[in-house]
């Protein structure tokens, strides 16, 4: 289940874009002055439980996309990142060693209703997004080119020691596949030293180097 960010009810991933349509806050918040806007739906690659759909302007450079992703849900460290549209890769590679074209191309020369896409972010520690084009349509052509529309509620992740809601990882023992989520009382007394611990934040990226969430 995730909240529309229009009018703050809930549905489910596959509910929210059939919700969108309909959703009287969305349509206020649209305005008067319209340009063509695509719907994207994000998931996290084998992590589909956070999620998030998107309205972008069609005019917007690819380069707001992969900020606005780094913004919600992965900048931790200055990694670089690209997308795979096809088979061309995108970013902000200077030197020209990985082969990748510039973001700053509009999302209308390279994205169309039903593709797929995918986003990497960090080489070596890599979180993967798969992107849809869900829609085009009318949206609101002032603003931030970029906003969010809907997000997964966080995922209910129990502590393993007390069964509270768990608000801390240990990566040490995450890495391990020891598990290593505690409460913050449990997360005291863990026998791992406490500069390996991460809060848990509501993203693909949750534990990974050091990705504190905002």
């Amino acid at each position: 289940m995730g909240k529309c960010s229009c009018c703050g009810d809930e549905f489910s991933k596959t509910a929210i874009a059939k919700h969108i349509q309909s959703c009287e806050d969305y349509a206020k918040s649209s305005g008067t002055n319209k340009a063509k806007v695509f719907h994207l739906a994000v998931e996290g690659y084998h992590l589909p439980e956070y999620w998030i759909y998107l309205e972008a302007r069609t005019d917007a450079k690819l380069k707001y996309l992969d900020d606005f992703l780094r913004n919600i849900w992965l900048e931790c460290c200055g990694h670089m990142s690209e997308f795979e549209i096809g088979k061309t890769k995108y970013g902000a590679d200077f030197s020209g060693e990985l082969g990748q074209k510039s973001l700053n191309i509009q999302l209308a020369k390279i994205l169309c209703v039903g593709m797929e896409f995918s986003h990497k972010y960090d080489f070596g520690s890599t979180t993967e997004l798969i992107l849809q084009v869900v829609s085009e349509q009318q949206g609101n052509a002032s603003g931030k080119p970029i906003k969010l529309l809907a997000r997964n509620n966080p995922p209910e992740i129990k502590c393993e020691s007390c069964g509270q809601t768990a608000t801390q990882l240990c990566t040490e023992c995450m890495w391990s596949n020891k598990g290593g989520v505690f409460c913050d009382k449990c997360a005291e007394t863990h026998k791992c030293d406490s500069e390996m611990f991460l809060p848990i934040v509501n993203s693909p990226r949750v534990g990974v180097c050091g990705y504190t969430g905002y």
